[in-house]
């Protein structure tokens, strides 16, 4: 039997849209990275509750538009002491292989690994088990926005959906 070419087309259209245009956002649940994305551009860390899409080793201007290029630092603090709304700013007391973290340490360069995570406003914006992090829950708990090169860290800060601490 002959399938009249019409009905192939609408159903090759069919199947081309089920396939693309699929991928997961920033953020959203996932077992495997082929959750994330069919082109394997972007990485399930099921090291997080339930799993989370992201990206790793964003830049300030290279996530999704639903999402913000975070950085967090393997090394939680250090004893010198720096302000980071002034580092780099007619202020340096962190070497130049090192960061200013919001915390106000200086940690080494090699200890950041940077993610997309998904931008929110409230926890409301977030799944369960994850808080929308504010400035304040930022240094308490880890994780700051990547500024612009340049730039320091500046006070009115994108908040985004990272894990509760348990």
């Amino acid at each position: 039997m002959r399938i009249p070419p019409a009905i192939y087309a609408l159903a090759l259209c069919g199947c081309l849209v089920l396939t693309s245009g699929c991928d997961d956002e920033i953020g959203d649940e996932c077992s495997l990275s082929s959750d994330c994305s069919n082109q394997g551009d972007r990485f399930c860390d099921t090291s997080m509750p339930g799993g989370y899409c992201t990206v790793i080793g964003c830049d300030f201007d290279t996530c999704p538009s639903e999402s913000v290029c975070v950085r967090f630092f393997s090394v939680a603090d250090s004893n010198r002491i720096c302000e980071p709304t002034t580092e780099d700013h007619g202020s340096d007391d962190c070497t130049a292989d090192e960061i200013c973290t919001l915390a106000g340490t200086c940690v080494p360069r090699t200890a950041e690994i940077r993610f997309c995570m998904r931008k929110c406003e409230e926890d409301g914006d977030c799944r369960d088990n994850y808080e929308c992090r504010n400035r304040d829950l930022m240094v308490v708990h880890g994780g700051e926005p990547v500024p612009p090169p340049g730039q320091a860290i500046e006070d009115d800060l994108q908040p985004f959906c990272a894990a509760e601490p348990l």
